[in-house]
């Protein structure tokens, strides 16, 4: 995945119907004004979010420091890295786990998407 000067690089988590978590490869175009309302910065990591456990709310989920490894239901896992944007969108199901893999605390930007608005992901052609 490599982002250009008209893309950055994503990766989206969403939950199937029948309640399994997934993911996908895609880009988030840039200069594009986003619904968002607020966001905040966190290096704070409490031990529930280590366990499986849904997105509270779609958001994108900026790193800015880490190397931390995503884990979906049937076992897949991705590396989401500083250049790497995360779009969560599993909040229902089963949901999803991570860990560090790369340093000791991973500074991130959590970026609430507003209620119905576009995500502008675009997925990856296979």
């Amino acid at each position: 995945m490599k982002s250009t000067s008209a893309f950055i690089s994503a990766i989206r988590l969403f939950s199937h119907p029948d309640g399994t978590s997934t993911f996908e490869t895609g880009k988030i175009p840039t200069l594009k004004p986003m619904n968002t309302t607020t966001f905040w910065a966190s290096t704070v990591t409490e031990e529930w979010e280590k366990k499986r456990h849904t997105a509270p709310r779609r958001q994108y989920v900026v790193t800015l420091k880490g190397n931390i490894l995503f884990k979906v239901s049937n076992g897949s896992t991705f590396q989401i890295e500083p250049g790497i944007i995360l779009l969560a969108e599993d909040v229902e199901g089963e949901g999803h786990s991570w860990e560090i893999i790369k340093g000791k605390e991973w500074e991130r930007l959590y970026i609430p998407i507003a209620d119905g608005a576009d995500d502008f992901f675009i997925q990856d052609s296979e």
